[in-house]
């Protein structure tokens, strides 16, 4: 059972000045940030730990949070991420042997500022109607002071468009996940928000991981000699990441095996020459729809992106950056939007998705994509360290 016995009142601000009455969950005081619904039934731990929800407020779809309580092995970084965290039914108390403690304990105990007891399908249906934005959770005395002073807090905070956060939430030093069994590559995955499982599941495919600060020049990478180099998932607005981009087109010049997920999807799109742009209000949760256009196979996948790629979905394209990258195709569409889900280079060993196969949480269909990119650098020759 949770120590938190009593519950003070809160009020959640939209930056258009609709507001929603609950109560306290997690730590008392205020937050802002990007207000975001995730379509998960489970997997709330994975979610709230996860970088790539840096300077959002996660507001859970599904109605009863909290009956997994929070297990510690199960953190996808050191940390809980997340600015903020809506729910309607808190578990009264989690019902799971590996719990370490009960949700709001941990939230509690890392600061994070939560409301529950609203109605979060009308929450989400209006974000839906008119876009993602900015949000303020005020509890405790904060949620006493007048509305056109919470609205105004609200509005003064940042936007997530022309945001650069991926340093924010990078490792500061490298280090190194081993190969499971015997080593067969070695690859530099840059750290632009990098989930636990993501090198967990290259290591066990007999991957040596060097994960890089996500400042990383390619003079980093290149001194790991990799035989090929990732891009992780992460926060922020891909338009802002000129320095990446750079770094990841003197990769496709070399030749190296690239392979990016989520964010690193968005940064090889711009590294090709395409454009990206702010969704309406993003994909979020852990089943999302997305087909193969490989093998006509559909997946369900786990999302977390509110930026895509802008990139003709039929037939091949010249890359628009450089003629030497030769052609690119859309290898992966949402079936809900037609959004770009995935990018694969036809005259390069580069390709991407713009979800997570790791899938914590979430469904397995898309782990077949550490597998491929295995392939790749089977399939590249020379390895860099030979070379």
């Amino acid at each position: 059972m949770s120590g938190l016995t009593t519950r003070e009142r809160a009020v959640l601000v939209l930056e258009d000045g609709r507001t929603f009455e609950g109560q306290s969950y997690g730590a008392v005081g205020q937050t802002v940030g990007e207000a975001v619904f995730s379509t998960g039934m489970t997997g709330y731990q994975e979610t709230l730990t996860d970088p790539s929800y840096h300077r959002q407020v996660v507001v859970m779809t599904s109605p009863h949070v909290g009956n997994t309580g929070f297990v510690g092995e199960d953190n996808e970084s050191g940390r809980i991420w997340v600015a903020g965290f809506v729910v309607r039914d808190p578990a009264l108390r989690p019902s799971n042997w590996r719990s370490d403690t009960p949700l709001e304990d941990e939230l509690a105990r890392q600061g994070v500022v939560g409301v529950c007891g609203i109605d979060t399908r009308a929450l989400t249906r209006h974000l839906r109607e008119r876009g993602a934005m900015r949000v303020g959770l005020f509890s405790g005395a904060a949620a006493d002071r007048p509305a056109a002073e919470l609205v105004a807090e609200v509005t003064g905070a940042l936007q997530m468009q022309g945001s650069a956060l991926a340093a924010e939430v990078s490792t500061d030093q490298t280090y190194v996940v081993p190969a499971k069994g015997e080593k067969r590559f070695t690859v530099a995955a840059v750290d632009l928000g990098i989930k636990a499982m993501t090198p967990e599941m290259m290591a066990q495919r007999g991957i040596e991981v060097h994960v890089l600060p996500a400042t990383a020049s390619f003079a980093d990478i290149e001194a790991v000699r990799p035989d090929g180099v990732f891009f992780s998932n992460g926060p922020g607005d891909p338009a802002t990441a000129d320095a990446e981009v750079a770094v990841l087109q003197q990769v496709l010049d070399a030749r190296i095996p690239f392979f990016g997920i989520c964010f690193g999807n968005q940064l090889l799109g711009r590294a090709l020459g395409f454009g990206t742009y702010k969704l309406k209000y993003g994909h979020r949760g852990i089943n999302q729809p997305v087909m193969d256009r490989s093998t006509g196979k559909v997946e369900v996948t786990a999302h977390n992106h509110g930026f895509a790629v802008d990139a003709p979905l039929e037939g091949e394209t010249p890359a628009p950056a450089k003629a030497d990258y030769g052609r690119v195709r859309v290898s992966h569409v949402c079936l809900n939007d037609d959004v770009v889900e995935g990018l694969e280079c036809l005259d390069l060993p580069a390709f991407s998705v713009q979800y997570h196969p790791e899938a914590a949480a979430g469904p397995h269909d898309a782990a077949y994509l550490f597998d491929r990119f295995v392939e790749v650098l089977s399939a590249s020759g020379t390895t860099q360290k030979d070379a």
